[in-house]
């Protein structure tokens, strides 16, 4: 019993405790209605502005929905081998390689939006799973809007639905965030937290250079 006041306030779970419930809301919203997939953007610019504020990684260690999930997934529920997350997943140059190709395929997307925005291209009703696989998807387009918005939200969708997928694969194959490790989320924001503290670093002062041989007292 005194174990259980002594815990008090700091056993009790916190709001952002249960943010895992978003992450399948987000999906099946996606299934049922493709236009959910704007919401996607939230999870897109808020991990950066918190960054950008000087918040540093606080959005992924505490707030990140996926995280919290795939931790559900893979402790509570015991669906991970938990195993060490590979060590080429961690590294330097696959974090930045992965970034760099996640932010093509956003670029990609952006730039067959704005092709059906142009008129130059049309309304495609299909989700692209892996950025290889083309899934019809037209049964989650129940209500007509600008055919550019609704081409938005299916390539959004894609990147989202792919990316949790990838995320579960490692989930289950090693430890249950190893996601987080090669995230381009979480790479974009440790580089904002690297480059503001490398800007906020005073500057070193020069100090008057010495003699290498300095003149012994007589």
């Amino acid at each position: 019993m005194s174990g259980k006041k002594a815990c008090g306030k700091a056993c009790a779970p916190r709001w952002y405790d249960r943010l895992y419930v978003i992450t399948p809301i987000y999906l099946a919203l996606g299934f049922f209605n493709i236009l959910f997939a704007w919401i996607g953007l939230v999870f897109f610019f808020v991990p950066l502005i918190v960054s950008l504020a000087g918040g540093g990684k606080a959005y992924c260690n505490r707030y990140c929905d996926r995280g919290q999930f795939l931790t559900l997934l893979g402790k509570r529920f015991g669906l991970s081998r938990n195993k060490p997350t590979p060590r080429i997943l961690r590294s330097c140059a696959f974090r930045l390689g992965f970034l760099v190709f996640f932010m093509a395929m956003f670029a990609n997307m952006l730039f067959v939006t704005w092709m059906v925005f142009a008129g130059s291209s049309e309304l495609g009703t299909a989700v692209q799973l892996l950025w290889t696989f083309s899934l019809p998807w037209d049964w989650a387009y129940p209500v007509e809007v600008e055919p550019w918005v609704a081409q938005f939200a299916f390539g959004f969708y894609s990147i989202m639905l792919t990316s949790n997928l990838i995320g579960l694969a490692v989930m289950a194959l090693y430890r249950p965030r190893s996601w987080c490790a090669f995230c381009p989320m979480g790479t974009m924001t440790q580089l904002i937290s690297k480059g503001r503290a490398h800007g906020m670093e005073p500057p070193t002062e020069e100090r008057p250079a010495t003699s290498a041989n300095p003149s012994t007292p007589a």
